[in-house]
C-alpha cells in the first residue's frame, strides 16, 4: 500500500498534478494543508485514489479539520498541518498526541522542511513543501505500508 503525502502547495496545482502522475500506484493521498483547494479537483481526476485533507494556517474559511486520523494499510495515521501543535518548536506535542491515540505514523507540514524521525515506535514524517521549501529542494513523501513494515521516504521534485 503506497501513500503519497503532500503539504504546503500554496496555489501550485501544477506541482500536485506532477506528483500524482509520478505516483500511479499510490492508493491514498494525504494533503497536509496550506491551500487545501489546490488538491480538491484531483479527487475527481484520480477516482481510484482515496484523498485525505486537512487545513493549514493559510486555509482561511476552510471546512476541513486542522487534524484527522485514518487507518490505511492496517496502520493508524495521525495527520495535521502542524500549526496547532507548535511543530516549529519541535515534534513533542505531535508525538504525544499520536501516542495517546495509538497511532503508528504521525504526519505534519507547516515548517516547509522535510524530515523523517522514528521515536517511541512512531514514524514522524514531514514531507516538506512541494512548492516553497525552506531547506533546499521542494519535496513530498511516499510511505509504503507492507506486511513486513513501514518505509517512509522523501522525494525531491
Amino acid at each position: 500500500m503506497r501513500v503519497v503525502v503532500i503539504s504546503d502547495s500554496h496555489k501550485r496545482r501544477d506541482i500536485i498534478e506532477k506528483i500524482l502522475y509520478a505516483q500511479p500506484t499510490a492508493e491514498s493521498v494525504i494533503f497536509l494543508g496550506d491551500n487545501a483547494g489546490d488538491i480538491e479537483d484531483f479527487e475527481f481526476l484520480f477516482p481510484e485514489k482515496r484523498f485525505y485533507i486537512v487545513s493549514g494556517n493559510c486555509d482561511y474559511f476552510s471546512n476541513y479539520p486542522s487534524s484527522d486520523m485514518a487507518v490505511i494499510g492496517g496502520k493508524k495515521i495521525f495527520f495535521t498541518h502542524g500549526h496547532t501543535y507548535s511543530v516549529k518548536g519541535g515534534t513533542g506535542v505531535l508525538l504525544k498526541t499520536a501516542k495517546q491515540n495509538g497511532c503508528d505514523i504521525a504526519l505534519y507540514g507547516h515548517t516547509h522542511i522535510a524530515n523523517i524521525l522514528y521515536e517511541d515506535g512512531i514514524y514522524i514524517v514531514n514531507p516538506g513543501s512541494c512548492s516553497c521549501s525552506r531547506s533546499g529542494s521542494n519535496s513530498y513523501a511516499v510511505i509504503d505500508i507492507e506486511p513486513n513494515g513501514i518505509m517512509p521516504i522523501i522525494i525531491e521534485i
